[in-house]
């Protein structure tokens, strides 16, 4: 059943919550521009190292031995990982050939959640009513329930055994007649099923690669606990890397940035790199949209105090709010296209110029609605 908690907030408290929000909207504001301004320098910059790297890349048909010529040299291959090393898990008895071998685990636990409503009173108080609910899911962490709201449900979450999640890597790891740097080791990817060997006891079953420690794994109660073994084995994979002696490292462009890449199966240079771009578009245009949100957020709780004033009546609250979202939405908007603009006219002129023109544009709009408003 729902639990639920409903909390008054004055006029007072709402306006005195308002004035701290300039301060932390300010910092959010900040903090927005700063990121848009150094993620289009990052973008600039990680395109011109790619750019570079795939002028400089060497595409090596075999490095079933090594070659000395290729010292120092960036370069793209296709080969077999391998290995001999031999890892071991002996709480469940697993030993194996591999190049990594995970222990997953998962709880069976009370998760909470919440859902609030908020309703402002007249006279400028607001009364928020939150309601609690409680579900009971697979989770790779034990929750504690002591901080849970609904007193029903504290102390309500226990585990069976506690059991720590890990990941071994293979330490020698060969590409034909080189070895395979740890970074390149842990981006090979992979997922086979590894039978486990533990004890058979009470309240603990075996399916496969998975130990069950519960009364029945088709019917979980709280507490219960399943670990799941799997291996990574050898596989053809496609690398880019620096060569040094006999093994990779980062390639590292003028500009500072570094690349490499490690792809599993049979992939062409060309296809390592379309892939690389791509990434670096679309994180661009993940913080892009980060950074907006934090500058139209910062802009909104600096000036909150407006709609906090207003709220003594709460559809002028509400006519205020709506006003205030939208001139802010509009300012933070085109101060995001300002600040990116500004930091393309450092690397690119042109599309700065462009964007310049085009903030600009929405500025005067803005101004000349608010003249034919008034």
């Amino acid at each position: 059943m729902a639990y639920q908690t409903t909390t008054r907030t004055s006029y007072g408290q709402r306006l005195t919550g308002s004035f701290k929000g300039i301060a932390t909207g300010f910092l959010l504001f900040i903090a927005g521009t700063i990121l848009l301004f150094w993620n289009e320098g990052n973008f600039v910059r990680t395109k011109a190292s790619l750019l570079e790297a795939e002028a400089a890349a060497v595409i090596v048909e075999d490095v079933s031995s090594l070659d000395p010529s290729l010292n120092g040299s960036l370069i793209h291959a296709i080969a077999f990982a391998d290995t001999e090393d031999i890892l071991v898990d002996n709480d469940y008895g697993v030993t194996e050939k591999a190049i990594a071998l995970k222990r997953e685990v998962e709880y069976y636990q009370y998760e909470e959640r919440s859902e609030s409503t908020t309703r402002d009173r007249i006279g400028g108080g607001q009364e928020t009513v939150t309601t609690y609910y409680y579900d009971l899911k697979w989770v790779s962490k034990p929750i504690n329930s002591a901080n849970f709201e609904d007193p029903s449900y504290y102390s309500s979450n226990f585990v069976r055994k506690n059991v720590e999640a890990q990941t071994i890597y293979a330490q020698k790891v060969s590409f034909g007649g080189y070895q395979l740097p740890a970074f390149m080791i842990k981006s090979i990817r992979g997922n086979v099923p590894v039978d486990v060997h533990v004890p058979q006891e009470d309240d603990v079953a075996v399916f496969g690669n998975t130990v069950y420690y519960g009364r029945s794994s088709s019917s979980p109660s709280v507490g219960d606990v399943r670990v799941m073994i799997t291996k990574v084995v050898p596989a053809q994979i496609s690398i880019m890397g620096k060569v040094v002696n006999n093994t990779f490292e980062h390639y590292v462009a003028k500009n500072g940035k570094t690349f490499s890449a490690v792809e599993m199966g049979s992939v062409s240079a060309q296809n390592m790199f379309a892939d690389a771009h791509s990434s670096n578009k679309m994180w661009t245009w993940i913080l892009r949209f980060v950074g907006l949100f934090l500058v139209i957020g910062g802009l909104k709780s600096m000036f909150s105090i407006l709609p906090a004033i207003f709220k003594v009546l709460p559809f002028l609250g509400n006519i205020v709010g709506a006003g205030v979202g939208l001139v802010c939405a509009i300012v933070g908007g085109a101060w995001s296209l300002i600040i990116i603009a500004i930091s393309w006219l450092w690397y690119r002129p042109l599309i700065g110029i462009i964007l310049l023109v085009i903030s600009f544009a929405g500025i005067w709009l803005l101004k000349k609605k608010a003249k034919e408003k008034s």
